[in-house]
Order: structure tokens, then C-alpha cells, then sequence
């Protein structure tokens, strides 16, 4: 259990407007601890052209963490002890889990299995005969608690070694009749949530939710899961990252099989039972980790380098290599416009150390 004044200063800086994971990693690196980086976010707001910047108030940090305690869980901090490795290499990492249970042993491998949540009697059948022979051989199944084949994933993997990824808060399940379920999987496996406690999930929480199952894993498997739906979102972040996709054919006939069917002929490997998911992880591969950012040290940037960043910037993402590559300023100056910007709200961040205007 970290420190309480480590733990608050850590969340208080997750929490603060507009703080995303790069720009809380290199505040670390260059202040030297939260409590400093926290102080500092004023003045690069500031430096932004943002006056009157105010971090997160310390009284609702306090309440998420009596609430979080209260409700049975552990904080797991981004880049401290206990956060999960698979986790630490994405450029939108969570800054904070709420973990209720304990995470199975990270050197085992990972499937996240997803799909359709009005599934078919073969759907279930297949995610509850997959997660069984996975979990035999050792694999963690990952999955997102939702009803259909998340609900059957987990069940089939509950003696195994299971992580189920909330996207409200740690004590609100959703949906409630899978209250047991989480419950059992608290005893055997592992809650993670990165949402504040008393959050119930709305429908723009489950993208977030998604990259951490997709990150999670080795390997995502898609069961059932039609053009349109939030499993074909987990599975384009989880190519985005560097795992391995893979999907089991439907009927052609059948909607809840089409998202499935469109991955496999795009080139995802077609799943018939666990070897094909055993034989795919063992094929070379090559994780397309993101730069850690932790060790970057921003230093005051010199006046017009924003001006000079926002010449070169629009809606459409740019790599940050690009802007310090066609702006003739150091790297860190660089960096440090970036980060007052950011607080500022004159630019978003994108996934893969992409940058554009607001």
C-alpha cells in the first residue's frame, strides 16, 4: 500500500484538468515528484494562456480515496510497484487503477475474450469451451463483465485466473446482475476500474475501458461481434498496441457474426479452439510498444516556440518527433510548449504520440 500523501498527490495530479499520461510522466521527470508537478501545473497553464488554471480540488481527492478504501480496494499507481507491466508501455496508460481481488501472476499469459452481449447459444458455448481450455493451460482471461460472452468468459474462467475491466466505479457493477459474478471474480481474479468510485458507466466510459482489456492482453479474441459494435473498437486499439487479433467465424447470415467475419478476411487469425490461440502466441511477433516518456525532462520554453508549434499544428494528428524535427528550438523547450498547451486547452493528444489543435 503506498504512502497516503503519495497516493493523494498521485491522484490529484491524474484527476487535474487536462493532464493526460504523457504530460503526467514528464511533469515526474522534470519536478522530481507529484506534490511538485501538481504545484506547477498553474504556471504552465499559465505559460499556455490559460489564467486562473486550478487543479483538481484535494477535498474530492481525499473523498474518492476514503470511498475507494471503504469500498474493499488497492490503489495501482503508474509506474510504482504493482501496476500492471503489460500497462506501462501505452501512451495513454491510466495514471491510476482501483483493483478489488489481487492480479494473477503477470508472467502468465493473457487472452481477452469479447462479443457480442445479446449472443447466441453457440456464441456462449464457445466463449464458456475457449476460456475453460485456455485457463487449463495457463492463460489469464481478460474480459469486460458486460452480459453474453463476457458474462460466459469469466464464469468459465473463474478457477483459472480471470481480470474483468469495469467502466464505472469499483463498487458500481453494471449490469447488476452480474453483481455475484463480481463478487466471486473480487475472491478469485481481479476488478480494475480506472473511473472514480459512485460512477455509473454511460456509453463514452467503454471506449476508455476498452484499451486497458485490449492492453491487458497478448492476444484479443472476438466472439460474435457485429459491424458496428464497442468489440471491433477493442480490437482496432488492441492492433494499435501491438497485440495479436483474432476472431472465431459466424454464419454469414448472422449480424453477430459479421464484425467477426470482416476481421478474418482483413487477415486476423480465425480461432476454432484454444491451440489456434496457444499456436498464434507463439509465432514471432513485434510489439509496437510507444517511447516511454518517463525519462524526458522539459525544460521553460523560449518565447515563440508556441507560436511557432501552432503554425505547424491543425485538427489532424502530427507526430511529436515531427513538430521538435521542423521546429528549431531543443527538444525540451519543445516539450515543455506542448505540456502548457495541453493544460490550456489549445491542443489534444492522440493515441501514438500524436498531437493536434483542440
Amino acid at each position: 500500500m503506498p504512502d497516503q500523501d503519495e497516493l493523494t498527490t498521485h491522484l490529484a495530479l491524474a484527476r487535474s484538468p487536462r493532464v493526460g499520461t504523457v504530460t503526467f510522466r514528464r511533469l515526474i521527470a522534470t519536478y522530481g515528484s507529484t506534490a511538485a508537478a501538481l504545484h506547477a501545473l498553474p504556471e504552465h497553464a499559465a505559460r499556455g494562456g490559460m489564467k486562473g488554471y486550478r487543479p483538481v480540488d484535494m477535498d474530492l481527492v481525499h473523498r474518492e480515496v476514503e470511498q475507494a478504501m471503504d469500498a474493499g480496494s488497492t490503489p495501482l499507481m503508474l509506474d510504482r510497484p504493482g501496476y500492471p507491466q503489460r500497462l506501462v508501455h501505452l501512451s495513454d496508460a491510466p495514471m491510476l487503477l482501483w483493483m478489488r481481488g489481487a492480479m494473477p501472476d503477470p508472467v502468465r499469459a493473457t487472452t481477452a475474450m469479447v462479443g457480442a452481449r445479446n449472443a447466441s447459444a453457440l456464441g456462449l458455448r464457445m466463449a464458456r469451451t475457449l476460456a475453460e481450455d485456455l485457463g487449463a493451460l495457463n492463460h489469464v482471461v481478460v474480459s469486460g463483465l458486460a452480459r453474453g460472452i463476457d458474462t460466459a468468459a469469466h464464469e468459465a474462467s473463474l478457477e483459472t485466473g480471470t481480470i474483468a475491466v469495469m467502466a464505472g466505479g469499483i463498487d458500481t457493477i453494471y449490469p447488476a446482475q452480474n453483481a455475484d459474478l463480481a463478487h466471486r471474480i473480487a475472491a478469485n481474479g481481479a476488478l480494475l476500474t480506472e473511473a472514480p468510485p459512485g460512477l455509473a458507466p454511460m456509453a463514452k466510459h467503454f471506449p476508455r475501458r476498452n484499451r486497458i482489456i485490449a492492453g491487458l492482453s497478448d492476444t484479443v479474441v472476438l466472439i460474435e461481434a457485429a459491424e458496428r459494435s464497442g468489440s471491433l473498437i477493442t480490437a482496432r486499439m488492441a492492433l494499435e498496441q501491438g497485440r495479436e487479433v483474432m476472431a472465431v467465424p459466424g454464419h454469414p447470415f448472422d449480424a453477430r457474426a459479421a464484425g467477426c467475419n470482416r476481421l478474418i478476411r482483413e487477415g486476423a487469425g480465425l480461432v476454432r479452439s484454444a491451440a489456434d490461440v496457444v499456436e498464434a502466441l507463439e509465432m514471432p511477433t513485434h510489439m509496437a510498444f510507444a517511447e516511454e516518456q518517463a525519462t524526458w525532462q522539459v525544460e521553460p520554453a523560449a518565447e515563440g516556440t508556441a507560436d511557432a508549434l501552432i503554425a505547424l499544428l491543425s485538427p489532424a494528428p502530427v507526430a511529436e518527433d515531427e513538430l521538435i524535427r521542423q521546429v528549431d528550438r531543443p527538444a525540451g523547450q519543445v516539450l515543455a510548449a506542448l505540456i502548457d498547451m495541453e493544460l490550456s486547452g489549445a491542443i489534444a493528444r492522440h493515441p501514438g504520440g500524436m498531437v493536434a489543435l483542440a
